[in-house]
């Protein structure tokens, strides 16, 4: 049976489990939860994830929640298959995991907040962005793409020359803040600039991006 991978089509958690299988080249079916009827907090999503958050995956007899541990199994049960997305030498692998750190504790609760303000008050709570809480986050976000861009001078990719999980990750929320007035945060640093149309523009995330029109 194929793998399922349960949450919203538009949950930036559940893009980034989505992606992992497209770019691992698994088929997977994609179970849609209906967060405002409040199906992650009852059951039966909460046996698949006590903590009544998106996504949920399912592969045979494993479950698993938690997006960030769904694509490093994704990445690690396919290998050979599709693209690599870790290393299996440990040197190489230890600055994927840097980056994999960087992006859940500096690069991801900023944007998150971001989104919050620019996509989610807007189109589901009917209410403008505070522009004082977006120019502070939009501040904090250039200080970490300055070191971004240091990184990407020296190398294509955020782990080393190979697009790899470190990169991936980025791609659900960093897809959100391209059309907002963030996307100027990336376009103002060259290296960072290109990297994001460099990842945004691969097939696996277009594929992903095209499930949602199929929506």
């Amino acid at each position: 049976m194929a793998p399922k991978v349960h949450g919203p089509l538009f949950s930036t958690a559940t893009m980034r489990a989505f992606a992992v299988l497209q770019e691992k080249e698994v088929e997977f079916e994609a179970v849609p939860i209906d967060m405002r009827a409040g199906e992650h907090k009852k059951e039966p999503f909460l046996s698949l994830n006590p903590f009544g958050q998106v996504p949920a995956y399912e592969d045979g007899d494993l479950k698993l929640f938690e997006s960030r541990a769904i694509t490093a199994y994704v990445a690690y049960e396919y290998h050979g298959k599709g693209t690599e997305l870790v290393y299996h030498d440990t040197k190489k692998m230890a600055n994927v995991c840097v980056w994999l750190e960087v992006e859940a504790h500096h690069f991801d609760p900023i944007v998150s907040k971001l989104v919050f303000e620019q996509l989610i008050k807007p189109m589901f709570m009917n209410k403008e962005p505070d522009s004082a809480v977006v120019e502070e986050n939009q501040k904090k976000l250039g200080d970490v793409l300055d070191v971004y861009e240091v990184r990407l001078s020296k190398s294509k990719y955020l782990g080393g020359d190979e697009f790899t999980l470190a990169d991936l990750h980025h791609l659900p929320t960093m897809q959100y803040m391209m059309g907002t007035s963030t996307k100027a945060v990336f376009d103002a640093r060259s290296h960072v600039s290109a990297w994001a149309k460099d990842i945004l523009a691969r097939p696996a995330w277009i594929k992903t991006l095209a499930m949602q029109k199929q929506a």
